[in-house]
């Protein structure tokens, strides 16, 4: 038993304070409507892309073994 501990930070914390916690995520998430936005698929191509220019300059360099 630890006699200077404070055992009320471990205490249930109010159900109420839901609403309030989650203000600032929804804000969060409005102030991001008027970004670019990209599709996976559009990612994922030119990852792929990216990687094939990659390759083809090590082959063509005589880096690939």
């Amino acid at each position: 038993m630890m006699m200077g501990y404070d055992w009320s930070m471990a205490r249930k914390k109010n159900e109420g304070s839901g609403l309030q916690s989650s203000a600032g995520l929804m804000r969060y998430f409005e102030a991001d409507d008027d970004s670019i936005k990209f599709s996976p698929k559009m990612v994922l191509g030119v990852c792929i892309g990216a990687g094939a220019v990659v390759m083809g300059l090590n082959i063509a360099f005589g880096l690939w073994p």
